[in-house]
């Protein structure tokens, strides 16, 4: 109901960047709205929660790059079942640290091999021979992002990698099934967000991982959504 109220505004961020359909149909952010609704928010993890394993599972069944690492830091990880997931189909990855805002992980199940770590990513981010994140990075200004990716950068030890999974603009649209459902993406950002946050381009990510200090990248294409890129330090 509170997104439905957002949705006939959307144009007007279009005109105006600075507008935010979700705050002027329901007076404050998404995050802090429902923050404050506790019934709401505990229906906005969940439905996180749902959305992450079927993706997860297509991740883990076609993307390698788990193999070696020991410790994995899984950025804005909420409840941790994705490092659940990489822990059970990879036992190489010894220890995982599920860091979100304290809040988040103060409700956080217990489990195995895990370690719930409350913090700012703006801040600071726990070190770990790579760094995971999902669907973060589309959510936040250019700037935004390299400041969250230099701390990324800065946790890692050399040879360490950013593994971001994130929605990945094509870089001519078209009428196919995957094009439809990220421009679909990128208009419900566009309402939670406004101009904080939006798709972009495997070039557009490439560039910001060359501003963090990041030399290497790789991606690999996942389904119709997701794309895993590769960040190496």
């Amino acid at each position: 109901m509170h997104l439905l109220r957002a949705w006939p505004l959307v144009h007007e961020a279009v005109v105006d960047p600075t507008t935010e359909p979700f705050v002027k149909a329901n007076g404050e952010a998404a995050y802090g709205y429902y923050l404050k609704q506790p019934e709401m928010n505990g229906l906005m993890l969940k439905a996180m929660s749902g959305v992450s394993v079927p993706f997860m599972k297509a991740i883990l069944d076609g993307y390698d790059g788990f193999e070696g690492v020991k410790k994995l830091v899984d950025v804005g990880g909420s409840a941790g079942d994705c490092l659940r997931m990489i822990l059970e189909k990879h036992p190489s990855v010894r220890e995982g640290i599920n860091f979100d805002l304290p809040y988040v992980v103060a409700k956080a199940p217990n489990i195995p091999g895990v370690t719930h770590v409350g913090g700012d990513m703006f801040k600071s981010i726990p070190q770990g021979d790579a760094i995971f994140m999902k669907w973060i990075l589309t959510t936040w200004t250019d700037e935004e992002c390299k400041l969250i990716m230099e701390n990324c950068y800065k946790a890692l030890p050399v040879g360490g990698k950013l593994i971001a999974c994130e929605p990945v603009l094509p870089n001519e649209s078209d009428d196919s099934h995957r094009t439809r459902a990220l421009l679909e993406g990128d208009i419900f950002v566009m309402t939670i967000y406004r101009a904080k946050g939006k798709h972009r381009t495997e070039q557009q990510f490439r560039q910001l991982g060359l501003f963090a200090g990041f030399p290497g990248f790789r991606s690999l294409y996942i389904d119709h959504f997701y794309t895993v890129l590769e960040f190496q330090k």
